[in-house]
């Protein structure tokens, strides 16, 4: 295991910054071990919902984990807001840093992820795979 620590900037996006450090790094299988840090408003699908909900304001990231693999990654997100209010879910695209975000990634050079349709679930699905 090999790991990497994030900085990321005001106006990054969370979701794509994660993807592109993955692509830079070559890596095909990582996890985010850790993530905190602050964000101009999130979206974040609620479990069972279709579509991600839409939060504005400043907020701060409790807890960030997931997967990341070439074909996209899949990460969870807790956030607070000013009056203290929690939300959480699947982070989406637009989880965009207001001041920092600071991200411990795990990487993991022995194994590839994958994301495969699953008939079960109806979504695509983690497909671990150790390299030869």
């Amino acid at each position: 295991m090999r790991t990497l620590v994030l900085r990321l900037n005001p106006g990054d996006d969370l979701r794509a910054s994660l993807d592109a450090a993955l692509k830079q790094g070559g890596a095909e299988a990582a996890f985010v071990v850790s993530g905190i840090g602050s964000l101009r408003g999130a979206s974040i699908r609620f479990a069972g919902a279709e579509t991600p909900a839409r939060i504005e304001g400043d907020l701060e990231i409790l807890t960030l984990a997931g997967s990341l693999s070439p074909d996209g990654s899949h990460l969870h997100i807790g956030v607070s807001d000013a009056e203290g209010r929690v939300f959480g879910g699947h982070a989406a695209p637009g989880c965009v840093v207001r001041t920092t975000a600071e991200i411990l990634v795990a990487e993991l050079p022995g194994w590839r992820f994958a994301r495969e349709h699953d008939p079960l679930t109806g979504y695509a699905e983690l497909s671990p795979r150790r390299k030869s």
